[in-house]
Formats: structure tokens, sequence, C-alpha cells
């Protein structure tokens, strides 16, 4: 067997039924039960019906992802899919990455980032941030364009290096706009505002960074069975002081995704399996480094030919 990883999606991969493909399935039953006792409201509803358009919110979004990607992680290991070498997850991600080594416990984590969506949301006022993608400029030109347009009354930072061709920024609404307009005139192909209003991953998010530095020493942490890939340093880590510090660097700091990836390759790893609804991750992999092949569970078949994959030498 090729040794290989587990790649968790962040917040933009939910959807209205993610999970409806994997319905009568119990393991993935009970863990929207864990979810909603945990929570005190019906998870399986919120993922299946969002009648109320709560999926949106990033209070919700967050525990509603890690919920799925749990599910289809449990349903992975009860059909004896084999074990990765590494874990790593793309900012929400990290926190399914975590439940995956076993530092996190499920119960824990979905409360934690449910924690972790308000304090986000309360840090910003609404309308005040924003956030953007950038495509078709090279990264330091995009930097340099922050740097730019931003003055002393609105700020806009790299916030997501996803790939090459493609940035996402954040910062005050103000000073993201401007930068749209600039990176349209530098030559960008596209630029394009994200439906999301808190600033992911910028120093505007330094209040909820406090409050879950706070939140996370009453979390018990376990030992990882594997190390864990830090969003804002793009290294492995498997001390548990240093993971809770990494989820708190995460939240003013940019996912560092393309290195990741890069660095996962120059580390001989060939194949991965992105372990969540969609297949955004498979998308920004293929085109930061073709060499790794990434297999899907968007749904139990799916499940199967991605252990087969994976199993393969």
């Amino acid at each position: 067997m090729t040794d290989f990883v587990f790649l968790f999606p962040g917040q933009g991969s939910q959807s209205k039924g993610m999970l409806d493909g994997f319905d009568g399935v119990d393991v993935v039953k009970r863990t929207l039960e864990e979810a909603s006792d945990a929570l005190g409201y019906d998870m399986a509803a919120l993922i299946r019906d969002d009648g109320d358009n709560k999926l949106g919110q990033t209070q919700f979004t967050q525990p509603a992802l890690l919920t799925a990607s749990t599910a289809m992680l449990r349903l992975w290991q009860q059909r004896g899919g084999p074990v990765p070498v590494q874990v790593a997850g793309h900012s929400l991600g990290e926190y399914s990455a975590l439940v995956a080594a076993g530092v996190l416990g499920f119960a824990d984590a979905v409360k934690l980032v449910s924690f972790r969506g308000k304090a986000m949301t309360e840090a910003v006022p609404a309308g005040v941030g924003s956030m953007a993608a950038i495509l078709g400029l090279a990264d330091d030109v995009i930097g340099e364009l922050c740097s730019s347009v931003s003055d002393s009354d609105a700020k806009v930072w790299a916030a997501n290096y996803n790939c090459p061709g493609q940035l996402v920024v954040a910062g005050h609404a103000a000073a993201v706009e401007r930068l749209m307009v600039a990176a349209k005139e530098a030559g960008a192909k596209r630029a394009l505002p994200l439906a999301v209003s808190a600033p992911s991953h910028t120093p505007l998010m330094q209040s909820a960074a406090d409050q879950m530095a706070q939140r996370l020493q009453e979390i018990r942490f376990n030992v990882p069975a594997c190390p864990v890939w830090g969003n804002a340093s793009a290294t492995t880590e498997t001390d548990v002081d240093k993971l809770k510090a990494a989820l708190v660097a995460q939240l003013v700091s940019p996912v560092r995704w393309t290195e990741t990836v890069q660095k996962l390759s120059g580390a001989g790893i060939t194949k991965a399996v992105e372990m969540g609804p969609g297949k955004v991750l498979a998308g920004l992999v293929k085109r930061i480094d073709r060499g790794i092949a990434v297999g899907a569970v968007i749904g139990p078949d799916q499940i199967e030919s991605s252990i087969a994959l994976m199993s393969a030498e």
C-alpha cells in the first residue's frame, strides 16, 4: 500500500443535502445524532432540509461540515479503509483532521467549531468585512496590491493561498472592493466577491483568536495518532500544546495550502483522499501537483473505490 493522506475541506464545501447519498447508513445516522445531542438542535434536518437557510451562517456551517466529514470518515473506518500516514485540513478542515488523528473527540470538536463560528461572526460586525477570490495573478503581485490599496481605515490581506493563480483575500469591505478593482486593472482573469461576511485568516479575527485560545484550554487534546498539518505554518505537528496554538494562529494567519500540498509531494506522498463533501480540495491539488492522485468520498460507492485506490501498491 502506498502512503497516503486524508484532506478535509473547509467552509464553502457545504451544501444542502450533502449527506443524501448516505441515507440509511447506520454510522452516518449515529454521527448526526451525536452532533444533535452535543449542540441541542437537529443536525440531520439542518443538512437535509436547511429550511431556514442556516447552513450558510458560519456558526451553523462549521459544525455541519465537520459532522459530514466525520460521518464519512467513520464509514471509511467501518469498511476497513486503510489508515493515512498524515492528515491535513483547509481552514475549518483542520478541526476535522484533528478528529481523524484522535486528538479531539467528535462531541468536543463539534461544540468547539460552533463556538468558533460564533466568535468569528462577533469579531467583525456584518457588512464591515468581506472576502474575494482573485484568479490569474501571481501571489506576490496580489500581496503588493493588498499593501497599495490598504490605508489606516480599511485594510486587506492575503487569506488563502489555495493554488497557483488562485488566492483569496479578506479584510475591510472597502479595501477588498478596492483590491478587486486593482486586481482587474493588473490583469487578473477574475475577481469574485465571496458569500462570506467574516474576513477569516486576517488580523481582524484577533478577538475570535483570543476567545479560542481561552476556550481551547478547557478542551482535552490527545497525542495524535499521526502528524497533523497546520494551516498557518504549513508544517506537521504532534505536540498537543503546539496543536492548540496552531488553531489560534490560523484564525489570524493565511491558509498556506499551496505550500502544504507541495511539501506533501516533496515528502513522497502520491495519493490522498478528500474526506468530506464536494471536490474542492481535489481540484486544488490537481492545480498544485498532478503527481498526487485524489480520491473522493461523496457517496458510499466512492468510498469503496477510494479504499481500493489507497490500498493499491
